[in-house]
This record gives C-alpha cells, structure tokens and sequence, in this order.
C-alpha cells in the first residue's frame, strides 16, 4: 500500500504551504513576544504600588514619630518572616528583582524581599492578611526585611493570565491566513490551470496528428510559454511532413535504380554471378526499407485497430511453416488487442526471422499476464552475450560472433521491433534462456492500449 505523501507535489501548492507555515512561525514567536511582554508589565503593575506604600509608610514612620502598626492597615510591621513554607506558595523571583530595583531608585536601603502569589479565600487568611473590604482571591504578597527592625508586609493586585490574549492572537492568525493566502490560492490557480492544460496538451502530442493549439490564458508570462509551445508543436509538425517528403523521395529514387539494375543482371551468362548480384539487390532492397520504416515510425498512416493477438501470431508463424521453417505455436484463447496489425506482424516477424536464421527454428507463446499480454519468441540458438544484450537494439548493432552479415541481417530488426512495440505503450526485452537460446519477449500493456 502506497502511503500519501504529505507535501504536494505541485509548485503553487509548495509555495502556498510554505507561507502557511512561515505565518504560523511568525505568530508562535509573536505569541511568545507578547507572553514575556504581558509578564513583565504585570510584574511592574504589581510591584510598583506595593513598592510606593512600603517607602510612604517609612517616611510617614521617620517624620511623625509613629510607628507602622502591626494588627491592621495595607502596609504592616511583623517581627519576623510571614511567608508561608516554600511548597505552600509560589514564589515570583522576577518580582522580587524589580522590588530590589525599584527601592534602589528610590534610595532606601532594604535586607531581604520575599515575593509570592496568595491564591487562597479571605476566610482562610492569617489576621495579619485581612484588610478591610475583602480582597481579591489572587493576590502579590510582598515582604521587605528593614535591617534591625523587621519585617514589613504589602499586598497588591495580580492579574491572572486569561485566554484573551491567545483568542487575540487566534483572530488574528486567522485573518492573516485569510487576507494572505486567499489572494495566493487564487493566483496560484490563474497560474496552475493553464499548466495543467499545457502539461495534458505535452502528453498527448503525436506526431502526424493534427492537435488543437492550446488556449492561450493566465498569467502573461504563462501565456508566452503557451505560445511557444504552440509554435514549437507547428514547427514539429512541419519538419515531421517535411521529413517524410524527403524519405519517399529517395526511396523513390533508389527503388528506380535497383529496379533497373535487377533487369540488366539478366543479360548475365554466370548463373553464379546473376544470383549473387541478385541477392546484393535484394538485401540492398531490404535495407532501404527497414530504413524508411524505422524513420517513418510514429508517423504511420496504419490506423490503430482491435486484433486478436493469437490470431496474429499464428498467422506469421504460418507464413514461415510455409517457407519449409520449424516455427511451433501454443493453443492460446482469443486476446484482443488495439495496435497497428501490420507494425506488429512485422515486429513479431523480426523476432522469428532471428529465431530461424540463428537457431533454425522457434517456439512463439502468447498468453494474457498480470496487467496485459505478453508475446515470447524462444529458441535454442547460440544466444547473446550478457554484456552485449543491452547494445543489440540499437541500429546497425551486430553480434559478430554468431550475428553477423554472413548468416543475414543489416542490425535494423531488433531495433526496428523494440520502436514498433514501445509505440504501442509495451516493451521488448531479451534474456538468454537456461541450458542454451534466447527469449525476446513484447508485453504489452493495458495503459497503453
């Protein structure tokens, strides 16, 4: 099973989840920003009142003689250390600092500071925490030690951090992602559409067939690779006609000659000599024309019809039964198949003719395989050496140890077959058979056909 892959594979999209994801990273470090913000105003907004009427106490203390009472009132004088054991509060460190800071402004000299966050009910509270009115349940409990006479004890407000801040910075989130890649989904899809029917156009050209120029739409650079394209298909086009133009023309020319010359080898007395002439002819003849065949390919005006391929099959192995040739078949049932008839006999025709001249026989099977058919021409001859397998279907390749000119062929059959069968969407591969032969075997597919 083939797991999807998250990331797209088309550039517009890329592009799109790029930026979704530098927005998002944009806004976790803005958060983040925002977060250490709000902390330290809050510890300022805390601090400063609680710091402001511990220093107003001192003063109202050294100029009027009377002492800060110990029982009642917002600022209060203790004998020793009020805060609770440490696991029972919260101790808020960046608080104590900015308390430090703040009476080192402010030139009072101060021991200790104890800072921590109250978060229980009135009724639970010490009689030295209750003032009157109430107060709020979450609260910062300042201490400040006076060097030599004790402790003095403040409260102030502490604002709990509430999720407004993240539903803020939400909204926001979502409407940046609304106003940016809105605007970018839709340029991306001007842009991706014309593509896409560019990419379906490229796919679809064949060469010989007259195609719809591809609308010109989108984006104006888009629309310049369009027209390039279009003008790119019409020049293929023309050189593709202008190519056959140029083939009929010499095949025309050269069949003129040979034809003449064949008339004049009868004036030949050598009956030895006649023939070898002839056959000179009549190879000089066979290559001509699996030359213009293997140029002509892709360009054939044979149309593409349905054929049973074991029909097909038996019938070149037929042709060749009746040349006096040892060219078995299998029973097969009946395999319709959409190609070129006579491109296909002529490939399978190749491969046999190969079989018969090197082996001097051949077995030809056709049955149906996974996804397709599959045809394999086998024999018993001397084979293909496994380094040279891959070079033999190029043109005018020979294997000079056992394929040479002498037992027939020019290098045109094996390559000419291998074009035949890829236009048809298959392919051809050869592989020497165990105890002595060679394979060539077509499959085909369905996704071709």
């Amino acid at each position: 099973m083939k797991v999807p892959r998250p990331w797209p594979r088309s550039l517009v999209g890329q592009m799109v989840l790029l930026l979704a994801l530098a927005l998002f990273l944009a806004q976790a470090i803005n958060f983040a920003l925002l977060l250490r913000q709000r902390a330290e105003f809050r510890v300022v907004q805390a601090t400063r009142p609680a710091a402001s009427r511990i220093v107003d106490a001192l003063e109202r203390e050294a100029v009027t003689g009377r002492p800060i009472p110990t029982d009642r009132g917002r600022v209060r004088r203790v004998s020793a250390n009020p805060a609770p054991p440490a696991p029972l509060i919260r101790r808020e460190p960046q608080a104590e600092d900015e308390l430090r800071r703040q009476f080192a402004e402010m030139d009072v000299r101060v021991g200790g500071i104890v800072a921590w966050v109250e978060n229980r009910s009135d009724e639970g509270d010490p009689s030295w925490m209750r003032r009157r009115g109430g107060r709020s349940p979450t609260r910062l409990m300042v201490a400040v030690e006076q060097p030599g006479r004790g402790w003095i004890v403040s409260s102030a407000g502490w604002s709990r951090p509430g999720p407004r801040l993240l539903v803020g910075l939400l909204a926001q989130t979502l409407i940046l992602y609304i106003v940016v890649l809105a605007p970018m989904l839709w340029i991306g899809r001007r842009i991706s559409r014309p593509l896409r029917d560019l990419a379906t156009s490229a796919r679809a050209f064949q060469p010989g067939q007259t195609a719809a120029p591809v609308e010109e739409h989108g984006p104006a650079d888009v629309r310049a690779v369009i027209a390039a394209y279009n003008t790119l298909g019409t020049r293929v086009t023309a050189m593709l006609d202008e190519k056959d133009r140029m083939l009929g023309a010499i095949g025309h020319d050269l069949r003129t000659p040979l034809a003449a010359l064949r008339v004049r080898i009868e004036s030949v007395e050598d009956d030895d000599d006649r023939q070898r002439m002839a056959d000179t002819i009549d190879e000089m003849t066979r290559m001509l024309e699996d030359i213009l065949s293997l140029a002509r390919l892709g360009r054939s005006s044979e149309p593409v019809t349905e054929v049973d391929l074991a029909a097909l099959v038996d019938a070149v192995a037929e042709d060749f039964r009746d040349l006096g040739h040892a060219v078995e078949t299998r029973d097969a049932d009946r395999l319709p198949w959409r190609v070129r008839p006579a491109s296909m006999r002529r490939a399978i025709r190749n491969l046999v003719e190969n079989a018969v001249k090197y082996a001097g026989g051949a077995e030809v099977v056709v049955e149906r395989a996974a996804g397709g058919a599959c045809i394999a021409v086998l024999d018993r001859g001397p084979g293909i050496p496994a380094d040279r397998l891959a070079h033999v279907f190029e043109p005018f390749i020979r294997v000079e140890t056992s394929r040479n000119r002498d037992t027939g062929g020019i290098g045109l059959g094996l390559a000419l077959a291998r074009a035949i069968v890829e236009e048809v969407g298959g392919t051809l591969t050869l592989a020497n058979r165990e105890g002595g032969g060679l394979a060539a075997t077509i499959r085909l597919s369905r996704r071709g056909n």
